[in-house]
């Protein structure tokens, strides 16, 4: 980066976090460090509950997602606003009427204690997973840039994370994801913008739409049904995994996740959280749909111009300096001629949209897929050759390609306000991570079982340790990220595997009120095991675990029930049989 790319990035960074800091001046208890003392207005929710969503993953790797596999990823979110309003009607009001501090507690009144830390443990679990996750996204922005060493990174960047998020608390996390929205915003549209600006003079916005069509990366909706075909059923991304494992996904991460709950229980009232959700469902799937869209016209953007045959530089650094250097460099020539090719029917492809040239639209379509295809078995062979040259290579580079493209192509200045962008919006969703964390430790485990009885102070100080502890923890999560591929779809996957369990656990709570602690006690756990084998088999697409874990739940919640239900008569018929002896 240039040097003027260094001070956008700096004070960009330094203003957003010094506001949030500036507001987070709240007493020294436990509501005013994790509700923020119940003073958030609606809007300041809704960008809070975004802010934790879109981290740096959502910016790094969805353009990145679309570039390989086009933007069917946004069906992901589909069943997300019908999700909300459920939330609204039924989780809401009974979190603000109890005034509870994590979801948790409601199930402890609704079941028993061991139920309540059941469900904490698998969040922690799970959060404290996908928090690391997070933290490696930013980390490979400041390797690249710096050529630092990845784990350096880590450290580098989670340490300004604990900081930031021991001193501050819910408020400053609040605060600073307004902000940091805001930058994010500009970012995106100046990055989208951009990308079009760059195409040949005669090459529109809209010439760029109907390239991408052609190449199948507008690919929005997928509707196929064949539930005989198990590749159906393991298809990650079709409207109706969308629509039915998204919305259980949704409704488990907004209603379950304490990630979330937290950010809508410093509403003021149940009106503000309730108006927060709302909107949330409304603007998240358009917004999610942009990001992926600036994706593919990076992808368009690369067939008018040279295309790297590998995204990771670094990667591409450490083969250059091997013995395997002469293979790696003829497959670079390979590719780049290629490239030269694609160029030129691209061209004749934009040239014969504007002309309405079937015949030769259609041509130029299948010529430039076969070329894709020939581009991606050059690609292998130069991974291939990665990995000869180094068996620990991250021979995945979807995370790399927005980054490798406003790196290499954006202004300056752009570039750093871009960087500060992505840096932003991994620091609020980690802060929020690690927030929540503590206050579902704190309030959960240390003060219900651990540590009772203590003054407020006391605990308001072990929220800090907590959430320095939990930051530590996620650091050392961040060391192994990198062999986890795409990381917007390992953070999900991950919570999948979880979040089934949880919500039906609530639903449970909420609409079966027959059902008592023990049966959805052991319900849950032969639940998460049947889940985690299911994944480990490779049998479904992981957004139907979120439907599977849940009425898993339900179904074997309600058999333990019956079967303890009868147990119980039997105990009774026995003491009345001895009593009338």
């Amino acid at each position: 980066m240039s040097f003027i790319d260094w001070i956008v990035l700096i004070i960009t960074l330094l203003a957003v976090i010094g506001y949030g800091l500036y507001k987070s001046k709240s007493e020294k208890t436990l509501d005013g460090y994790f509700k923020s003392s119940n003073s958030m207005s609606w809007l300041l929710i809704l960008l809070s509950i975004m802010g934790t969503q879109a981290s740096a993953i959502t910016f790094l790797s969805a353009p990145g997602q679309a570039y390989t596999d086009g933007m069917r990823f946004v069906q992901y979110y589909f069943g997300l606003p019908l999700a909300m309003v459920v939330l609204c009607v039924t989780f809401i009001p009974i979190y603000h009427k109890l005034k509870v501090f994590t979801a948790y507690e409601y199930l402890e009144q609704r079941f028993d204690l061991k139920t309540r830390s059941l469900a904490s443990v698998l969040f922690l679990v799970q959060r404290a997973l996908s928090t690391g996750i997070s933290i490696y996204a930013p980390s490979i922005i400041l390797a690249s840039l710096l050529g630092w060493n990845i784990y350096y990174t880590n450290l580098v960047m989670g340490g300004f994370l604990i900081i930031y998020t021991v001193t501050g608390g819910t408020k400053a996390v609040t605060y600073t994801q307004m902000q940091q929205l805001i930058v994010v915003f500009i970012g995106m549209f100046l990055a989208g913008y951009l990308v079009v600006q760059m195409l040949p003079k005669d090459v529109s916005f809209t010439d760029a739409l109907h390239v991408a069509g052609k190449m199948g990366k507008l690919n929005v909706i997928e509707t196929k049904i064949d539930v005989t075909d198990s590749a159906w059923w393991k298809d990650k991304y079709n409207i109706w995994s969308g629509l039915i494992g998204g919305f259980f996904l949704a409704l488990s991460y907004f209603g379950t996740d304490q990630s979330q709950v937290g950010r809508y229980l410093t509403a003021k009232n149940t009106k503000e959280s309730r108006t927060g959700l709302l909107m949330n469902g409304l603007v998240k799937v358009p917004m999610q749909f942009l990001i992926l869209l600036v994706g593919s016209l990076v992808f368009v953007f690369y067939m008018f111009f040279q295309s790297p045959i590998f995204f990771n530089q670094k990667e591409v650094d450490k083969v250059l300096r091997s013995e395997y250097r002469h293979d790696f460099q003829r497959l670079q020539a390979k590719n780049d001629s290629l490239n030269v090719i694609r160029k030129t029917q691209t061209t004749q492809l934009a040239a014969a949209l504007h002309q309405e040239d079937q015949g030769k639209i259609k041509t130029l379509q299948a010529n430039l897929l076969q070329l894709e295809t020939e581009t991606k078995v050059v690609r292998e062979d130069a991974l291939a050759v990665m990995k000869k040259a180094d068996s620990t290579a991250d021979t995945n580079d979807t995370n790399y390609i927005f980054l490798y493209f406003v790196v290499e192509n954006l202004p300056k200045g752009l570039i750093g306000l871009l960087i500060a962008m992505i840096f932003l919006a991994a620091w609020g969703s980690i802060a929020a991570a690690l927030n929540s964390l503590a206050s579902t430790t704190v309030i959960d485990l240390y003060k219900r079982m651990w540590v009772k009885d203590q003054s407020e102070l006391h605990y308001y100080k072990a929220s800090k340790w907590f959430t320095f502890g939990w930051g530590i923890f996620a650091i050392a999560t961040a060391m192994f990220a990198s062999k986890l591929g795409s990381l917007i779809e390992a953070v999900n996957v991950l919570g999948s595997l979880f979040y089934g369990t949880i919500l039906g656990i609530f639903l449970v709570a909420f609409y079966m009120k027959r059902i008592g602690g023990k049966a959805v006690f052991w319900g849950a756990i032969i639940t998460e095991l049947i889940v985690i084998g299911i994944y480990v088999a490779d049998i479904i697409s992981f957004l139907w675990l979120n439907v599977i874990g849940c009425l898993l739940v339900l179904i074997i919640a309600a058999l333990i029930q019956l079967f303890v239900k009868k147990q119980q008569e039997l105990s009774a018929a026995d003491l009345l049989e001895n009593a009338e002896k």
